[in-house]
């Protein structure tokens, strides 16, 4: 009978578990790298180069350098399909990064390719396109109704926005080179088990607090044809619309993605300024 392999994300016996070492500059390199791992996507190996290109750096400090056979062969094979969410595969490529490092064998590190892609594109879709980019839009979308100017609703939706995105790409290639290709036990960390859940809370209830005070904005632009009197009490009726509201929708994640809560927000804003 055949030994029995081992699991997926356990290392060959007798590897070390020191990480090696890595420069500083490559660590940059592959960093910077990450804000470009779209560039160049494409239907038959989806982000298969653009991992690739930010792992590159580091594979050059395998023996014998960016002229060594071991290179040229990890390269290759960092280039190959690959197909996750572009924020969470920073945690492929700090575990890829530390297994081609560690002297992994080819298959192994192969398979656990494979095995990633899942994982990262569900989770990265449900944290960052449902719950991440929805809320970020809809707090500067309140940040305009309590009566923020443009410039202060830009940046504040950029501010947050890539915040998030920077920290996450930040902790996944770190939590990757920690763990190597026992990276799929740090997926289970309450960031990602329940963080997606949290944001689609959040946005909602911010959907149900944005709305009616941006529509109250909006509609408040004719202050010639409103008096003080009837924009005092018109306040009070657009807060209490958009706690009832809020209320609505948070009691609704399971049937009402962020995502949705924020195109309707912003869709009957438009139909709004277009009716004015």
């Amino acid at each position: 009978m055949s030994p029995t392999p081992p699991p997926l994300d356990a290392p060959p016996a007798g590897q070390p578990t020191a990480a090696p070492s890595l420069s500083w500059s490559a660590r940059i390199a592959v960093f910077t790298r990450m804000f470009a791992v779209q560039g160049s996507w494409n239907y038959e190996v989806m982000l298969g180069p653009g991992i690739g290109f930010c792992v590159e750096p580091a594979l050059r400090e395998l023996p014998g350098g960016a002229d060594g056979a071991a290179y040229h062969e990890a390269l290759a094979r960092e280039t190959r399909f690959f197909n996750a969410h572009p924020y969470l595969a920073a945690v492929a490529i700090g575990s890829l990064i530390r297994a081609e490092l560690d002297g992994q064998p080819a298959p192994q590190i192969e398979r656990f390719r494979t095995a990633m892609c899942g994982p990262l594109g569900s989770l990265g879709d449900r944290l960052v396109w449902a719950g991440w980019l929805p809320f970020c839009s809809l707090a500067a979308l309140l940040a305009f109704g309590l009566g923020a100017g443009p410039l202060v609703v830009v940046v504040l939706f950029l501010g947050l926005y890539n915040a998030g995105h920077i920290g996450l790409r930040a902790w996944g290639v770190s939590t990757g080179w920690r763990s190597g290709l026992r990276v799929a036990s740090a997926l289970g960390t309450p960031l990602l088990r329940h963080g997606p859940q949290y944001l689609a809370r959040a946005v909602l209830f911010l959907a149900g607090v944005a709305l009616p005070l941006a529509i109250a904005r909006v509609l408040g632009g004719r202050a010639k044809e409103i008096t003080l009197h009837q924009w005092l009490l018109a306040m009070p009726a657009a807060t209490l619309a958009a706690l009832v509201l809020a209320a609505v929708l948070i009691r609704l994640p399971a049937r009402v993605e962020g995502w949705r809560a924020a195109l309707a927000v912003l869709g009957v804003l438009i139909l709004i300024s277009i009716s004015r």
